[in-house]
């Protein structure tokens, strides 16, 4: 069994040889990886769900099967090795290099395709890389290992630039933490404060819950579809999944109704909202681990209520706003918190409040088909990602439906005291070195003018 420091010297001579590696060769690493998990998308994404025990075992093949894809064409033609950039009004040029070993902390939510994007973007970026897996996770991660390194040496290059640890502690993850070059970290609060505290440049994630708005003008069902499609998905894992959905107070009527209608199962019986808020968050503490990653049945019989097989997600009606009602957290299983506003305005600074709460400079969901509420609450919202007229669930990670670059791991900047507020890609794990020459004719600004505005 290697050690930490083992690993690391094992990943640093594989980097070494890998640091000065083509263009070509740095693609043919990173389709590798992502082609892979596309090609067993069925058996690894059944093995996920059965290892960590939580999720839909249908979601995460997709999630495999699209994720795989989507990753490698945001990588395909992207200039990763030598100059990447000529800046000719400045007369300068950039030239990309590797960051070194990263180290990968992988979340139990995400055991298969959060290390694909890990390794996809570390090999384009000519990097090693080292996981750390989630204890729920261990034999998808070393299974993975093994299958990347297979498809490395088919391609002649060295195997042990993608290594995992062999066993999972605390202290093993440190270590990997401190010894590597940087830190790629998804997973909660305390592995990613500790990736900050390594001592070693991090991008580690902040925590989601998502608030969503309904505006007067949107149909109703459609909203309540999409809504419910990004709740559900992967039975309420994933970090996007919209958490508190807000609308119009002389609509909330239609809009539960609608929800009803694609699949929701509507709680506002005081008694039954009280078991759910209790079940979920026993005493105000923690989510009980007793319902994350179940189907809204078995959440249901968790939590104390007859929900039918097939329902998506448990809707309920909040009862007050922020640190006033624990539904208006995240919530990692199919539930979802509803609540009727006035006006727009207000509909948006009660977002505002319950980020305030938890969940900070993740994302939110807008339907609205007025450009200038959108505008608004995303100006008013210290958020990363605003996901309009979309299930958040699926598409806020990027989607053929957007622009936003596919990840599964997802900064939340300063607000969720985070380094970057982006979907994390290639791009994060390049050091850029600048050559700058002489302009033809140096220049001062004109004193006299250079303060006029």
């Amino acid at each position: 069994m290697s050690t930490v420091e083992e690993l690391i010297i094992s990943s640093k001579t594989a980097q070494k040889q890998f640091e000065f590696a083509s263009q070509e060769q740095a693609d043919m690493a990173a389709r590798a990886i992502c082609k892979i998990v596309y090609d067993n998308a069925e058996m690894l994404g059944k093995m996920a769900a059965e290892e960590s025990r939580m999720g839909s075992v249908t979601d995460k093949i997709a999630k495999c099967r699209n994720k795989s894809a989507l990753i490698w064409q945001s990588l395909k033609g992207k200039k990763t090795v030598g100059i990447i950039r000529r800046i000719e009004e400045r007369r300068m040029l950039e030239i990309a290099k590797p960051m070194g070993v990263v180290a990968a902390i992988i979340p139990s939510t995400n055991p298969v395709v959060t290390p694909m994007g890990n390794a996809a973007s570390a090999l384009k970026t000519r990097n090693s890389i080292i996981f750390a897996p989630h204890p729920r996770a261990v034999k998808c991660t070393k299974l993975l290992v093994e299958m990347f390194q297979a498809e490395l040496e088919k391609i002649g290059l060295p195997k042990e630039l993608v290594l995992g640890l062999e066993q999972v502690s605390i202290e093993d993850s440190g270590a990997l933490m401190s010894m590597a070059d940087v830190v790629v970290a998804t997973g909660g609060p305390g592995m990613v404060k500790a990736a900050y505290s390594s001592g070693k440049p991090s991008l580690g994630v902040g925590q989601g819950n998502v608030q969503c708005i309904v505006d007067r003008d949107v149909n109703l069902g459609e909203a309540a579809e999409k809504i419910l499609a990004g709740r559900s998905f992967d039975n309420g894992l994933i970090c996007l999944g919209e958490q508190t959905a807000f609308a119009p107070k002389e609509k909330f009527d239609e809009f539960v109704e609608e929800m009803k209608n694609h699949g929701g199962y509507y709680v506002d019986d005081p008694e039954e909202v009280a078991k759910v808020r209790e079940g979920l968050f026993p005493e105000g503490g923690p989510i009980s681990r007793e319902v994350v990653g179940l189907t809204a049945a078995q959440a249901g019989e968790k939590l104390g209520l007859d929900v039918p097989e097939g329902t998506r997600a448990i809707v309920v009606k909040a009862d007050a706003i922020g640190r006033a009602d624990d539904l208006c957290r995240e919530k990692l299983c199919p539930v979802i918190a509803v609540y009727p506003y006035e006006t727009f305005e207000e509909g948006v600074a009660m977002m505002v409040v319950n980020l305030e709460y938890e969940g900070k400079g993740h994302s939110i969901a807008i339907h609205s088909n007025t450009p200038e509420h959108v505008e608004y609450a995303a100006i008013e919202c210290s958020v990363s990602r605003v996901i309009v007229n979309q299930p958040a669930g699926t598409t806020g990670g990027g989607s053929p439906t957007n622009g936003f670059t596919p990840t599964t791991t997802l900064g939340c900047g300063s607000w969720g005291n985070n380094s970057f507020s982006d979907n994390f890609n290639y791009e994060h794990l390049m050091n850029i070195t600048r050559v700058g020459y002489p302009y033809e004719e140096s220049y001062l600004p004109n004193p006299e003018l250079v303060w006029e505005s």
